[in-house]
């Protein structure tokens, strides 16, 4: 058993492929090896900027001898048939055996494969896995590139190592040869390194300053970066992000820690913090918390904003000029932490001085972006709205800020969304905040910061609103209203921002489903099936009571009315131009009338739009909630009832649900309510309402509405009704009887109430007696009146549980 290194050097690998790299290699690896019948065991992967490595200890020095057969044409068959098989398997006439299969005899070719060298089979895989290799972005170099035959990898490849125990592997790529030398650091180390082994490959590299363990250099960027933050007094703001992307773009790391003009902690410090990562890969640190504690920034690592990138988190971080933070919170410091890839002489003041002058230009653009964006109000920034297109089919952004604030205020002015202190300034105050906020809430949009840093939407648009002077309740709704944009996100909770929030993702989800760009399969190109999600985290950890249908009704009107407007504005446009001959114009050239298609396709599906979406939530809350623990067929049990759009008041239930089902007496209660809706199925029962059935009628219900027939009917019905039974019913019967007549209302009530739990207590009662009937009572008796009564009995029964769920939907 040898160990087998191989590694593929090369020019500089992009950090953010790596990861993805050592994946794809180790894939290839094994997909070559158990292709040539080899075993392999333990694999390592490592990467550094200049090269992948991959170690497999263990392998057998040559794959087993192997013994196949291959069945043939019976004997007597043509010649020519028996020669074909025998070509095709490499065999002669006098190498077949005749054997008994079913009575008949046929050919059988025995074919002997020896092993092979296990040294033979890497050199024909080391070939194929560098071909096949997958990256995100490939190149072509040399004479060679002007052939789409040619090679194609990351970047230019340079080097291949490949040993198997102490023997090299010979093989050739792309005018590349393997061998056993390697190159150590570019700065670092002269000259070429052999490789003796696997053993001594990673300790080699270490002597030519190479480490080659990306999660060695990872801890030593984590740990640095802290050490000389502390020395410093200064706490990290940590980021594994970083750590990640640094370790992929040194092989050498030593964190270093610089300082930059503190006039520059003027700009927010989300601005600082994605400057000095993005643009530059440095960390950023927070001086000591005020009053002392720990900083309440939550590391500052960054998010995910509803685009998918990255955010800054620094909440709790304050600029210069803004409010001093309070015990426990910490300010940003005029300092950042850059990773070296090499060991300076002067202890890496030349590089600390050259990163600080390229931070500092960075860092002067943004304060030109902050100074320049202050000298107009949002709302003056919001008139740039009406230039942006949110979507070729529902008009500009502008107009989906209209929507939004509209729906905001409604949320408000209907009570859904209330304010913390029930009085009438509370109410107006809320009701003047939520409008405000969500007609300034994408206006930092067109806001030079945002358009060089997208991912401070939101954020930018809160500060500004500070800067000028506007409440802290609409600043905090306007940088808040795209929150949560992921699962670690903070969920808003101050009323204002809840209402802006909702109504801003309810606008989006409406939007696309009223015009038929719904979530399909994997793809989701707006982000609805996120906005769900956010929205259902919102209404449960800010305890909203939505009722959903009414919301979507007022959201889709909306859309629907703008959606119209921009038809008929494009109408406008084309006939002005001279290209619709539907219109008719005056010799000025002004449009006075026109020909225009009325409004139904989308009046048509309305409603059915957001029964749609009704659903779409309701798929969206299951998986939720069973990531949850939650289970699904409870969530479709409740769902099925109908009727139910209030999230909060739905899963409330579902939970009560869920520990009854937990239960003995959920349990035994299921087996029976089973049993009860076979016995009915089976019978076809329908009740005593199943009277109106046996008209004579070919629709069962003809006759209900006919005025000659409904004073029989309805007599007849209150007859069965009423009608006392004819016979003495046995003692479990009249048990179940006087339980439902006990438990049914005793449930309504608690429904009624929100009381689930005594909703399912009241059903518990109804376990003993369901179980007694079965045992004691024949159900399909003789007598036609009792049958009939005790299937009557078990449809009441049936009914009085789907008062509080479906249970046909419950699984067990």
């Amino acid at each position: 058993m040898s160990d087998f290194l191989l590694e593929l050097r090369s020019e500089e690998i992009p950090a953010r492929m790596q990861a993805g790299a050592r994946a794809e290699l180790e894939k290839l690896f094994r997909r070559e090896m158990e292709v040539a019948g080899v075993s392999v065991g333990d694999i390592t992967v490592w990467s550094t900027p200049r090269r992948l490595a991959l170690i497999a200890r263990g392998l057998p020095q040559a794959t087993e001898a192997v013994s196949e057969e291959a069945k043939g044409p019976p004997e007597g068959a043509p010649d020519a048939a028996i020669d074909g098989f025998c070509r095709n398997n490499g065999v002669t006439r006098e190498q077949l055996e005749l054997r008994d299969v079913k009575g008949r005899n046929t050919w059988f070719a025995v074919i002997e494969k020896p092993g092979k060298a296990t040294a033979d089979l890497l050199a024909e895989a080391i070939p194929a896995i560098v071909r096949d290799f997958s990256w995100p972005k490939s190149m072509r170099w040399g004479a060679a590139s002007i052939s789409t035959e040619s090679l194609r990898w990351v970047r230019p490849l340079s080097g291949i190592v490949a040993l198997l125990g102490d023997d090299v592997i010979e093989c050739e790529v792309h005018g590349v040869t393997s061998g056993s030398v390697t190159l150590g650091h570019r700065f670092h180390h002269s000259g070429d390194i052999t490789i003796g082994n696997a053993a001594d490959y990673a300790m080699k590299l270490r002597a030519g300053h190479v480490i080659v363990d990306h999660e060695e250099r990872q801890d030593i960027i984590r740990t640095g970066a802290a050490k000389v933050a502390s020395e410093a007094g200064l706490t990290l703001v940590e980021d594994e992000g970083l750590v990640i992307e640094n370790a992929g773009l040194t092989e050498w790391p030593v964190p270093l820690l610089g300082r930059f003009e503190e006039d520059f902690l003027e700009v927010p410090p989300e601005t600082i913090q994605l400057t000095a990562r993005v643009n530059q890969k440095y960390f950023v640190c927070t001086s000591s918390p005020a009053g002392g504690g720990e900083p309440r920034s939550g590391g500052g690592a960054l998010t995910s904003d509803q685009n998918g990138s990255e955010q800054p988190n620094l909440s709790h971080h304050h600029p210069a000029d803004g409010p001093p933070p309070r015990a426990g919170e910490a300010r940003l410091a005029n300092a950042f932490i850059c990773t070296a890839n090499i060991e300076a002489e002067d202890g890496g003041a030349r590089v600390v001085d050259g990163n600080r002058k390229v931070l500092a230009a960075r860092l002067s653009d943004a304060r030109f972006f902050w100074d320049v964006d202050r000298k107009k109000s949002l709302a003056e920034h919001a008139k740039g709205l009406e230039r942006i297109t949110f979507h070729e089919k529902l008009g500009t952004v502008a107009d989906k800020v209209e929507r939004v604030a509209k729906l905001a205020r409604w949320l408000v002015d209907s009570g859904v969304i209330k304010p913390v202190e029930d009085t009438p300034q509370a109410q107006t105050k809320l009701f003047n905040d939520a409008w405000t906020a969500a007609k300034l809430c994408k206006a930092d949009l067109v806001t030079e910061m945002v358009g060089e840093f997208p991912e401070l939407q939101g954020l930018m648009g809160g500060y500004y609103a500070r800067a000028e002077g506007l409440p802290d309740t609409v600043a905090d709704a306007i940088q808040d209203h795209y929150k949560p944009v992921g699962q670690g996100d903070d969920v808003p909770l101050s009323p204002a921002t809840v209402a802006v929030s909702l109504a801003d993702k309810i606008d989006t989800l409406a939007a696309f489903f009223e015009i038929d760009e719904k979530p399909t399969g994997s793809k989701d190109p707006f982000a609805l099936r996120r906005a769900t999600l956010s929205t259902l985290r919102i209404n449960q950890e800010a305890e909203v009571r939505v009722p959903l249908m009414p919301i979507f009704e007022r959201a889709l009107a909306a859309v629907r009315e703008d959606i119209q407007s921009f038809s008929n504005s494009q109408r406008l446009q084309k006939a002005k131009a001279g290209m619709d001959e539907s219109m008719s114009v005056l010799m000025g050239g002004e449009v006075i009338s026109y020909v225009s298609k009325p409004f139904g396709a989308y009046g048509d599906k309305f409603s059915e739009t957001a029964h749609t979406l009704l659903d779409f939530f309701a798929d969206r809350l299951k998986v939720q909630q069973r990531e949850a623990g939650v289970r699904h067929d409870l969530i479709d049990a409740v769902f099925a009832l109908g009727g139910e759009d209030d999230l909060l008041r739905l899963l409330a239930r579902v939970k009560a649900l869920q520990s009854f089902m937990d239960s003995e007496d959920g349990a035994n209660l299921l087996a029976g309510y089973k049993r009860a809706a076979n016995i009915l199925k089976k019978e076809d029962w329908l009740g005593v309402e199943g009277e109106i059935a046996r008209t004579g009628e070919e629709d069962p219900l003809a006759l209900v509405d006919d005025p000659d027939m409904k004073a029989v009917i309805d007599a007849k019905m209150a007859e069965r009704h009423a009608k006392q039974l004819s016979y003495t019913p046995e003692p479990a019967e009249k048990a179940l009887m006087e339980a439902l007549a006990q438990s049914e209302p005793a449930a309504a009530r608690a429904i009624e109430a929100e009381d689930f739990s005594g909703a399912m207590a009241a059903l518990a009662s109804l376990r003993a007696p369901i179980d007694r009937f079965f045992e004691e009572v024949t159900v399909n008796a003789d007598e036609e009146m009792k049958r009939a009564n005790r299937l009557d009995l078990l449809a009441a029964f049936r009914a009085a549980v789907h008062k509080v769920a479906d249970f046909s939907r419950i699984e067990g």
